[in-house]
């Protein structure tokens, strides 16, 4: 199998619809109404998120019909081909879903007008690549009204992140911190409870050694971090990842998800030194096959955050 990283985020697409907390998303909502609403509104509103890969959480807030009418949206994001990818797709998906997109740079994309709202609804999408700490460091625009990290705040040093981080919101402005990992991986049905066991806490301490930082527990920790720095928890709650067959299949591209879950572990526990390969290697493939079979479920538990700054 061929493994992209764009393809794996498409895929991931219908698990993190599923997945977002619901009423974590009613009070964004009502937050984002509670902002338009204010004397100072700024005009239009700015939305910035960071490790945005190709774009997904853009659509997806777009198919929700949760951004309003006119908007500011800086995607950011590290790798080179998740924005190569978001520069291609977002056009199409704009033009599938009913919106009037126009590239107006390599940077630079514009939706206007879908079918289903007011001709007044226009978002303009800034494509930045950049390591989140140094887009930073260079920010050179107006502070967000809103800040988005999906399924990325696990992947960086915390709490000494979250100043920087909170330096892009303006006052009074909101941040949605979702998909935190918080510890907890499960498949079923079982290879051996200790062998599963054994798998899964060595893949969670290798998201606590990355040398780039990260937490297998951040989403338990964010609630002690927030509130060391000043910033009130408006609404938090689970936003679990559970794929399982329906039917005899997987939902959408949720097949190639779970292929792609596994190859995490294969590439994090290859050479692990307390693992010993060939029973990663059975693990691997008999989880491969469940797969393929439509039996295999999995589950991870997350934590999803609004938070005023």
């Amino acid at each position: 199998m061929e493994y992209s990283f764009p393809r794996y985020l498409l895929a991931k697409q219908s698990v993190d619809d599923r997945a977002l907390n619901k009423d974590v998303l009613a009070a964004l909502r009502a937050e984002i109404a509670a902002l338009q609403a204010a004397p100072a509104a700024s005009q239009p509103f700015r939305v910035i998120e960071i490790g945005a890969g190709i774009g997904t959480m853009l659509a997806r807030l777009l198919r929700w019909k949760v951004l309003p009418a006119e908007t500011e949206y800086t995607l950011v994001d590290s790798l080179p081909e998740n924005i190569a990818f978001a520069r291609q797709w977002l056009p199409q998906w704009a033009q599938e879903n009913g919106w009037s997109a126009e590239t107006v740079s390599e940077e630079h994309i514009r939706f206007s007008a879908c079918a289903s709202v007011p001709s007044a609804w226009s978002v303009s999408i800034r494509l930045v690549q950049a390591d989140v700490f140094d887009f930073i460091h260079s920010f050179g625009s107006l502070p967000g009204d809103l800040l988005i990290a999906h399924a990325f705040l696990d992947l960086l040093p915390l709490p000494e992140s979250l100043p920087p981080l909170f330096s892009l919101v303006r006052k009074d402005g909101c941040a949605w911190f979702t998909i935190n990992f918080d510890g907890v991986t499960t498949f079923e049905p079982s290879f051996s409870p200790a062998v599963d066991a054994l798998i899964e806490k060595l893949y969670h301490e290798t998201m606590d050694t990355r040398p780039g930082g990260g937490d297998s527990r951040t989403g338990r920790h964010l609630f002690g971090y927030l509130q060391q720095n000043g910033v009130e928890i408006l609404a938090a709650g689970a936003s679990d990842w559970v794929v399982h067959p329906v039917g005899s299949s997987y939902l959408a591209d949720e097949a190639y998800f779970l292929h792609f879950i596994l190859h995490f572990f294969e590439t994090s526990l290859g050479h692990h030194p307390g693992l010993d390969s060939h029973l990663l290697a059975a693990w691997l493939q008999q989880r491969r096959a469940q797969i393929e079979r439509a039996e295999l479920v999995y589950i991870a538990h997350q934590m999803d955050f609004l938070i005023r700054c």
